[in-house]
C-alpha cells in the first residue's frame, strides 16, 4: 500500500510539472530557434572551409607524387635506352670491324653522333612532359584559388544579408547593400531591395534610377518592376506603374497577394485599371 501511495504522489508531481512547463512554453514571446538556426550556418561555414583546406591539400600532395613518379621514369626510361644504344652500336660495330666495312675511328664517330642525338631527343620530349605536367598543376592550382576566393565571397555576402535582414534602421541597411554591390556591382537582388530601403526614406528618384538598372541586368526579375511601379506611383506616373504591377505579377502570381497590403499603392487607388487588377 505505501508504495502505490507512493507512486501516485509521483505521477501526480510530474504531471503538475509537465504542465507547468507546457505553460511556459506556449507564452513564450520570441522564438527559441533562432540561435540554432545562427548556429548551424556557423558549423557549415566551419565545415566547407575544412573541406577546402583538405582538397587543397590533398590536390598537392598528388600533384607532388605524379612529378617525382614521372621524374623516376623518365630517368628510368633514359637510362635503360641509352644501355640498349649502346648494346646495339657495340654489337654492330663489331659485326662491320669483322667485315670491314668500316673503320674503327668510322664507327667511333658514328656512336658519338647517333648516341648524342638520341639523348637530345630523348630529353626534349621529357621536358616537354614535364612542361604540360607543370601547366596542369598550375592550372588546378589557379582553380583552386579561384574557388576559394568565389567561396570567401559568398560567405561575405551571407553574412551581409543576415545583417540586413535583422537590421532596423533603413539608413544601416542601405549601407549594407552597398557593402553587396561593392562586392558584387552587378547583384540584381541588392539593387532591388536598396531601392525599397530609399522608397521608405522618400528617396524616389534614386530608387527609380537603382530599379531600372536592376531590369536592364536582368529584365525577367519580377521584384525589379513591382519595385519600380511603386516609385512610379510615388511620381503619380500610373500608367506606367500600372505596366510594371502588371509585369510582376506575370512573372510571378506571389505578388497578387501583396497587392492590395502595398503602401505605396495607396495612390492608385480609384484607377480604374488598377481596380480592375485588384478585383481580379
Amino acid at each position: 500500500m505505501k508504495n502505490l501511495f507512493l507512486l501516485i504522489v509521483l505521477f501526480v508531481s510530474f504531471k503538475a510539472v509537465g504542465e507547468e512547463k507546457v505553460v511556459k512554453i506556449d507564452s513564450l514571446d520570441q522564438p527559441m530557434f533562432k540561435p540554432f538556426i545562427e548556429r548551424y550556418i556557423l558549423d557549415e561555414l566551419k565545415s566547407l572551409r575544412q573541406e577546402n583546406l583538405e582538397l587543397k591539400k590533398y590536390v598537392a600532395e598528388k600533384l607532388a607524387d605524379a612529378k617525382l613518379e614521372s621524374s623516376d621514369r623518365a630517368i628510368n626510361y633514359t637510362t635503360s635506352t641509352i644501355n640498349n644504344i649502346f648494346y646495339i652500336i657495340t654489337a654492330a660495330a663489331s659485326l662491320l670491324v669483322l667485315l670491314g666495312w668500316k673503320s674503327l675511328s668510322d664507327i667511333k664517330k658514328s656512336i658519338k653522333k647517333d648516341t648524342g642525338a638520341k639523348i637530345q631527343q630523348l630529353t626534349a620530349d621529357y621536358e616537354k612532359r614535364l612542361n604540360a605536367i607543370e601547366n596542369q598543376a598550375k592550372e588546378r592550382s589557379e582553380i583552386i584559388v579561384d574557388t576559394q576566393k568565389k567561396i570567401s565571397t559568398t560567405n561575405s555576402i551571407h553574412s551581409l544579408w543576415m545583417r540586413a535582414g535583422i537590421e532596423k534602421s533603413e539608413e544601416e541597411k542601405i549601407s549594407i547593400y552597398d557593402e553587396i554591390l561593392d562586392i558584387n556591382p552587378s547583384d540584381v537582388e541588392a539593387m532591388t531591395y536598396k531601392a525599397d530601403a530609399l522608397l521608405e526614406i522618400g528617396e524616389v528618384r534614386w530608387a527609380l534610377n537603382l530599379a531600372n538598372t536592376a531590369i536592364e541586368k536582368d529584365n525577367q526579375y519580377a521584384l525589379a518592376y513591382w519595385q519600380r511601379a511603386c516609385a512610379y506611383a510615388h511620381l503619380e506616373k500610373d500608367n506606367e506603374a500600372i505596366k510594371d504591377i502588371e509585369k510582376a505579377i506575370g512573372l510571378s502570381e506571389t505578388f497578387i497577394d501583396e497587392l492590395d497590403k502595398e503602401i505605396h499603392f495607396k495612390k492608385l487607388r480609384g484607377n480604374s485599371k488598377f481596380e480592375l487588377i485588384l478585383n481580379n
